[in-house]
């Protein structure tokens, strides 16, 4: 039985190399079918929110379908899903982008505030009570949620777990489906754009990323250093002539303690680009309510003396200053 794994698993690959991430793409399955039924979805609620005239960022569909569901196509439908159970190196760069990479741009998609714009009233009174139930809180409470996305791979790798998603396909395409659903619990309620009830303030949320870089730091090096092979004697029992697993796990170590890095520092950069954007939209609330305050004042220190009030409230915050000056020169 453990043969006929092997045949299933190798099938004749060649050395892994950048062309083969090509050649050997296989667009099957029930996770293609998935990809392709929610990027139907996310453009049917654009076409849907475009023909009643409203408007929906463009920026917003690219995160989500391009880089969202494109990654994932990346690493499950080509050449490196083909070699994810053959090189635990390949099977890194896939963990990092399912885990990491893809949760980041689809919470930047926001696909439920799509959905919530376009949903007919039952379908979205659901979806709301789905985003606000009990369940929903607990689960996409940044602590933890957080708990959830550091421990899952010291539990997966250190266990006879790993092993058993090599072994068996059905429970390493739930494994897939594991990775997705870990990192947008993290990711979501940090990065993206959709309504979540509870969410933190941004500097707690940078803090919370800055936590998360050790862990990948720990577990690339623990992975890097350790003498006995992940899966145990199941890399050396496919027989490769071109592969050393002992080699191979330490360049998967490497990926995941570098990547992991680059991947949360650069999000770092994103949160700090939202905040300043929120900063400002929030400036620019609070000059508005002044301009309307002072407008206000004005018009009533007007009608108390007997005066004709200015309409100020046609001129912008810029404008205002101007027309102060030209009345008290006039």
């Amino acid at each position: 039985m453990f043969s006929s794994l092997i045949d299933a698993v190798t099938g004749g690959l060649p050395p892994f190399t950048a062309g083969t991430i090509f050649s050997q793409t296989r667009v099957d399955g029930w996770l293609a079918a998935m990809l392709l039924l929610a990027a139907g979805c996310y453009f049917y609620g654009v076409h849907r929110l475009k023909a009643r005239g409203d408007k929906w960022p463009v920026s917003r569909t690219i995160m989500f379908v391009g880089a969202g569901l494109g990654s994932i196509a990346l690493v499950t439908l080509t050449g490196i899903g083909a070699y994810d159970t053959t090189l635990v190196s390949v099977h890194m760069v896939q963990h990092m982008v399912l885990g990491m990479v893809a949760p980041i741009f689809l919470a930047l998609g926001a696909p439920v505030t799509l959905a919530l714009r376009t949903l007919p009233k039952k379908p979205r009174a659901l979806l709301l009570s789905a985003v606000h139930s009990r369940v929903a809180r607990v689960l996409a409470f940044p602590l933890v949620a957080y708990a959830i996305f550091v421990a899952n791979p010291f539990v997966l790798y250190f266990s006879d777990l790993y092993r058993l998603t090599l072994e068996h396909p059905w429970l390493h395409e739930f494994m897939h489906a594991h990775f997705i659903a870990t990192g947008c619990l993290f990711f979501w309620p940090l990065v993206g754009l959709d309504p979540l009830p509870g969410r933190w303030p941004y500097p707690a949320r940078a803090l919370l990323m800055i936590l998360s870089v050790p862990f990948h730091t720990v577990l690339g090096l623990t992975i890097m250093q350790q003498k006995e092979l992940l899966g145990g004697d199941y890399y050396p029992s496919l027989g490769l002539t071109w592969a050393n697993p002992a080699s191979d796990q330490v360049t998967a170590g490497g990926i995941l303690w570098a990547g992991g890095e680059l991947v949360s520092v650069t999000m770092l950069a994103v949160l700090v680009v939202q905040w300043i954007r929120a900063s400002e939209r929030e400036a620019a609330r609070v000059d508005r309510q002044l301009d309307r305050e002072e407008a206000e004042a004005e018009r009533q220190s007007a009608a108390a003396a007997g005066a004709p009030a200015a309409d100020m409230t046609s001129l912008t915050p810029h404008q205002a200053p101007e027309y102060d000056q030209r009345a008290a020169t006039s």
